[in-house]
């Protein structure tokens, strides 16, 4: 989107348009303006028929539904809401389960008794981790809050991308009921310099006039119909701006077609009065984008926040389990007996002397042990280690990358300031410009108003004298063109004074509806 310091200036291309339509001479290209966002007013979501001519208010809320700039605006909003759960995430422990298998070939170190060996050893290793921070300088939680406030900020944004879609609209949509009006205006025109060519042309078979006056009517039909085609092509562009902001399909655009709402005259209207500093008041407490600007204030001082963090010590705890399996490793397993039984001759004392007997007893027969592979089973059982740890970081120097991050968040935060501050200054003089614009607008159409009845009256004096032989064709045709530039001017100044009430309705949370 644009900047909002470009709302006022590019509202005028309303003006320019008509102005351009009115000159009878060349088409200019449509011109899409850029508006500042008002506030988000009551905007029912609610779709044209198929076949029902569109109104603005539905032409509004159809292009909500369906304008791609709306939809990736509510998509950055989605990001920024990722983000915010991302942050909240990271307070709580991490967890991983690890587990490998590895083949060693030759000779080789075993991984689990670190002996020496010459074989192919399979191996597995296996492992469950777990972190927890416990402190870090309140970084954790000042990024949880900055990130909340900046998806706050997204959703304004969205919000904001609505009104100047609203806005977008709304101007192309009164461009276009302009457009039909010109034309019907240009061919009621037409229509009057065809009926005089044939009365000239009359008038000349009669000999009451000169040949010269009929070439002045049909040069004046010429211009007249080039005004015609000119505002039927300017009609065209304008139908296709609004068509294009609502994003219909061709099919859609083959029946598009708006209602010709029937617009009071601004001198129907009480003298437009409304107090700039009031209405900025309304709308500074509904003003997205302002909401969005404040909140990037708060987040960016919390964005200092957390680059100060890394002045302070972390802390961290973790503990773990890990164990293992190793092909090489060898177990004492007693398998079968001996061959034979060993006597062992039986002694006696007497008087504390050892004398021999023939007695003997037989030792009984013993389990041979011999060195086996150890089942897996056996081995992860066996092989179980715990841990628990506590980690104490305490920065030093760092390279002055801390005091460093701090300054540029400082500045940062100076920066949401004074673009909070100029979001306000803008907001205030658009709204004093349309205010003014209104204004003058209406002052100036009850000005040209008396001007078109003034005219109106010289022009059927001229033509009575014209059909009578005593005013020349250039001469008729000035006055039927001062006639016709002065509608044009009064047609101009309605439709500045239309459009800037409505900017300031919106701007004060009323809906766009003609």
């Amino acid at each position: 989107m644009k900047p909002t310091a470009m709302l006022l200036p590019r509202l005028l291309t309303l003006a320019g348009t008509i102005a351009l339509l009115t000159g009878l001479t060349q088409p200019v290209a449509a011109q899409t303006t850029t508006p500042a966002q008002p506030p988000a007013g009551a905007l029912m979501q609610t779709n044209a028929a198929p076949g029902v001519p569109f109104t603005l208010r539905s032409a509004v809320d159809y292009a909500l539904e369906h304008n791609l700039t709306v939809r990736q605006s509510q998509l950055s909003s989605e990001l920024s809401n990722v983000t915010q759960r991302a942050g909240r995430g990271a307070l709580l422990p991490t967890a991983n389960l690890n587990g490998s298998q590895t083949w060693n070939y030759g000779t080789g170190l075993d991984p689990l008794t670190n002996d020496f060996v010459s074989q192919t050893i399979r191996s597995n290793n296996f492992s469950a981790f777990s972190q927890l921070t416990l402190f870090s300088g309140f970084q954790l939680r000042n990024t949880v809050k900055r990130n909340a406030l900046d998806y706050q900020a997204s959703q304004n944004d969205v919000e904001k991308a609505r009104n100047d879609l609203s806005l977008n609209v709304a101007s192309a949509y009164l461009q276009l009921v302009l457009a039909e009006e010109l034309i019907r205006s240009n061919q009621t025109r037409l229509n009057s310099t065809q009926q005089q060519v044939e009365r000239t042309q009359k008038l000349l078979k009669a000999g009451s006039v000169a040949e010269s006056n009929l070439l002045d009517s049909r040069a004046q039909l010429a211009s007249d119909e080039l005004a015609v085609i000119t505002a039927q092509n300017q009609r065209d562009l304008a139908r296709l701006t609004l068509v294009q902001l609502l994003n219909l399909d061709a099919a859609g655009a083959a029946g598009f077609r708006i209602d010709m709402p029937s617009l009071p005259d601004p001198d129907d209207e009480a003298p437009f009065s409304a107090e700039p500093a009031s209405i900025y008041e309304t709308a500074l407490g509904m003003q997205p984008d302002v909401k969005a600007s404040d909140l990037r204030v708060r987040s960016a001082k919390l964005g200092v926040d957390v680059a100060k963090g890394a002045y302070l010590p972390r802390l961290t705890f973790a503990a773990g389990l890990f164990t293992g399996f190793s092909s090489s490793r060898l177990a004492r397993v007693f398998n079968g007996d001996s061959t034979e039984a060993i006597p062992i001759p039986v002694v006696q004392y007497l008087n504390g002397q050892p004398v021999p007997t023939t007695f003997a007893v037989l030792q009984p027969k013993q389990a041979i042990p011999d060195l086996l592979p150890s089942g897996f089973t056996s081995q992860v059982k066996d092989n179980l280690g715990r841990q628990l740890q506590f980690n104490l970081s305490i920065p030093i120097l760092n390279g002055f990358q801390a005091r460093t991050n701090v300054q540029r968040a400082q500045v940062t935060a100076q920066q949401a300031e004074l673009q909070a501050e100029q979001t306000r200054l803008t907001l205030r003089q658009n709204i004093q410009q349309a205010a003014a614009d209104a204004l003058a607008a209406q002052r100036q159409f009850t000005s040209s108003k008396r001007q078109v009845e003034a005219l109106t009256t010289a022009y059927r004096n001229a033509e009575i004298r014209f059909n009578n032989g005593l005013l020349n064709g250039t001469e008729f045709n000035i006055a039927k063109n001062n006639l016709a530039s002065a509608e044009s001017t009064m047609i101009q100044n309605k439709y500045q004074f239309i459009f800037r009430r409505k900017v300031l309705d919106f701007y004060q949370g009323l809906p766009l509806a003609l």
